[in-house]
């Protein structure tokens, strides 16, 4: 597997990769440090979640990618950590405890094939749809951050246009390699507060209370799966994809279990980084896209290794920068995904629906608009099918 990966990798599918790992840490790491810290964890546990996560991506993206010779790339769940963020009265021991249970149930609807099944039936139009919902943020972000940095995000955004134009392949590397030269004339790259050191794992023996399985478990395993499982199921299938679901989702929960007491709190299929190994600009040959995500999880590995202090090293891109580059580097995908949801005229209402729910970011009893945007796309196709009927 190793051989091939090494002879199908490039330096576009490599800056994919890197990439990828940059806006998925870049983007909620505050988040996973403000859930660390809520359940009551120290400097040290909080860097033991950092490295527990950071295997757990990179081992499953890594091994995923290349055992299925697909883009596998997984993740954190952003909403799960959003979710311990706000949690109160549950301690550490306690919340390992609903880590391990949550992983299990992940584990149970994963290898049973109860979530492939219940997403087999999900026509095309609503998944691309749900996907460019998604990715659509990220886009309308890197727009936003023109009145952060005008100059920078102008100057890789001009990058973009002229990669895709005269060399597409290389369009994103550019974007990255620009936006990076012009933040470091303008002096916005904070090299200096990076401290080096490599992470510890701390084991926290689990504790077992009904009320952290209520509050706890079941939100974590929910939100999960609706808002992070879901939407990255629908970019692998918008894509082109067709990667085993049941085994997937049952080794991210599996791996979660592992790591559960060190901190890895739970994982899960990646959506909006996957989008960036799996479009067009990660390689023009779909068949090669996989070495992205495999090199991804080297990055995830490193940086796992690295600990907390690897968060300042990605603090010391501007934040703007890391909006534009995600935002410019998913045009193309978010372009294809709506393509795809407006072809078929029988499903365009419902998967305009679907788009426009999941892109309003609708939060309801902590599950996120990705699952709600599908719900009204489900309940508008059956709608306007019966009313044909």
């Amino acid at each position: 597997m190793l051989n091939k990966w090494l002879r199908d990798v490039s330096l576009s599918t490599v800056v994919a990769g890197f990439v990828a790992v940059l806006v998925g840490f870049t983007s909620s790491a505050a988040i996973v440090f403000s859930a660390a810290q809520a359940l009551g964890a120290n400097e040290a546990q909080t860097a033991s979640w950092m490295w527990a996560l950071g295997l757990g991506m990179g081992g499953t993206s890594l091994v995923l990618s290349l055992w299925y010779r697909q883009p596998v790339l997984t993740a954190w769940s952003t909403p799960g950590a959003a979710v311990l963020a706000v949690t109160q009265g549950v301690t550490l021991p306690e919340a390992t405890g609903a880590f391990i249970v949550s992983a299990l149930l992940i584990m149970g609807v994963g290898y049973s094939g109860l979530f492939e099944r219940w997403m087999a039936r999900i026509p095309l139009a609503l998944a691309s749809a749900l996907l460019a919902g998604v990715l659509a943020r990220f886009a309308l972000d890197a727009v936003g951050a023109v009145g952060q940095a005008p100059f920078l995000v102008l100057s890789m955004a001009v990058s973009y246009l002229l990669g895709r134009r005269f060399f597409p392949r290389w369009a994103v590397p550019c974007v990255l390699a620009v936006g990076m030269a012009v933040a470091a004339l303008q002096g916005q790259l904070n090299a200096a507060q990076i401290a080096w050191a490599w992470a510890t794992p701390v084991w926290v023996s689990p504790e077992w209370r009904w009320g952290a399985m209520v509050s706890v478990a079941l939100p974590l395993f929910i939100v999960t799966m609706a808002s992070q499982n879901l939407p990255g199921v629908a970019a692998q299938r918008s894509a082109g994809y067709n990667t085993p679901i049941s085994p997937v989702i049952g080794a991210t929960g599996c791996v979660t279990l592992l790591l559960a007491p060190f901190g890895g709190y739970a994982l899960n299929l990646a959506a909006i980084t996957a989008a960036i190994c799996m479009g067009r600009e990660a390689h023009a040959d779909p068949a090669r896209r996989y070495t992205a995500s495999a090199a991804a999880g080297i990055f995830y590995i490193l940086l796992g290794l690295a600990g907390a202090s690897i968060v300042s090293l990605l603090a010391a891109f501007p934040k703007a920068l890391v909006l534009a580059v995600a935002g410019l580097a998913l045009v193309s995908t978010i372009a294809s995904s709506l393509s795809t949801a407006m072809k078929d005229e029988g499903h365009r209402d419902a998967a305009l629906l679907t788009f426009l729910v999941t892109l309003s970011g609708l939060s309801i009893a902590g599950v996120g608009a990705a699952f709600w945007g599908l719900l009204v796309g489900i309940v508008a196709l059956w709608a306007l099918s019966a009313r044909k009927a």
